[in-house]
């Protein structure tokens, strides 16, 4: 699995951005979103892929009873609304800004497909991260569907853990330094802010976790 998450920490912006190659650098625009603003709605046009320069995009959809179900929230260098490479016709999900200064690379599915086509590294990247993304997110709606609360939260730490988190040395604790603020985590896992505020303290009051507003510390005898 560390294959896996190694990859996952590159930032993709870097890597695939059409500003990266010369034959498109000049034709190539940023788009500005406020929080709140949404980038697509379910059932638009899949004619594009999105690659984040700066700021937060949530995924997610509405269920039958009308509520949202969050499939993830992405940050600087993530890339979304992949399944356009793959022929996908019509979106899935929503994707929303969260931050008040997001900035998002949008690229063609043509001209995704044209560099995939020139460069066989280049589509080997993109391919290996649509599979690794598509495996998270599957993961992430089963725990929703399957797993109480506790077991949600516990798990998304793990998975915090290998995306973000190191040893100390000193003690052998993990340390995640994170992006997400809790309202982000509550709904990533599917709950409320208060109920997530209660697993967080009882999980500090087992000595399992230490956590303040961008860390968190699974202690070793636990973790």
């Amino acid at each position: 699995m560390k294959s896996i998450w190694f990859f996952e920490d590159v930032n993709l912006f870097k890597i695939l951005c059409p500003h990266k190659f010369k034959a498109y650098k000049k034709e190539h625009d940023f788009d500005a979103y406020k929080k709140s603003d949404y980038i697509y709605f379910e059932d638009d046009s899949s004619n594009k892929v999105y690659l984040i320069e700066k700021g937060k995009v949530k995924l997610g959809y509405y269920n039958e009873e009308g509520d949202e179900i969050v499939k993830a929230i992405l940050s600087r260098g993530e890339l979304f609304g992949e399944k356009a490479i793959l022929g996908e016709t019509k979106r899935e999900e929503f994707a929303q800004s969260i931050d008040n200064s997001t900035s998002i690379c949008p690229v063609g599915v043509e001209t995704m497909h044209d560099l995939m086509r020139d460069n066989q590294t280049f589509s080997f990247r993109v391919y290996k991260f649509i599979g690794f993304k598509l495996q998270k997110l599957e993961r992430r709606l089963k725990l929703l569907m399957y797993k109480d609360a506790k077991t949600r939260l516990l798990e998304f730490l793990d998975d915090l853990c290998t995306d973000y988190g190191y040893d100390c040395p000193d003690t052998g604790d993990h340390i995640i330094n994170h992006p997400y603020t809790q309202k982000d985590i509550s709904s990533l896992i599917g709950t409320s802010r208060p109920t997530l505020n209660v697993l967080l303290n009882e999980l500090k009051e087992e000595k399992r976790i230490d956590f303040n507003r961008k860390q968190i510390r699974i202690h070793k005898k636990i973790a």
